[in-house]
Order: C-alpha cells, then structure tokens, then sequence
C-alpha cells in the first residue's frame, strides 16, 4: 500500500484530474497525467514502485500490472 501511495503522491505533482484511475484486465490506469510532462527522475522512481508509460491507442499513458488485479 506504501508503494501505491509513493506513487500517486507522485502523480499529484502533475495534475489532480477527477477519475485519475481507471482499471480492466488486470491493469490499472493512470488517467488524465500526461508522460510528457513527467521528470525522467520521477518515471525512474514510479518504474521502481509499479508504473510504466505504455501506448494505448495512440496515446501515452502510465499504466501498472503490479496494482491492477487482486
């Protein structure tokens, strides 16, 4: 849970969009947080707790097998 919080407290220094997640086939979205935009440093550390850019239909997204099943 510590690591997910890392994470999103991360996140929050990007953006705070109203549905920031979203989750199917066993992985969880990050909506709304443009890569782009993201630190190397900080893809470096969200890469350590779970996170991943991926190209989703055409666009980047961060995305984590790790927090998206049960």
């Amino acid at each position: 849970m510590e690591q997910l919080i890392q994470a999103l407290q991360i996140f929050l220094k990007y953006g705070n969009p109203d549905y920031p997640t979203h989750c199917e086939h066993d992985i969880l979205y990050i909506i709304g947080i443009d890569p782009e935009i993201v630190s190397n440093e900080d893809k470096v550390k969200l890469d350590e707790l779970g996170f991943f850019v991926s190209d989703e239909d055409g666009d980047e997204v961060f995305q984590s097998f790790k927090y998206g099943s049960a």
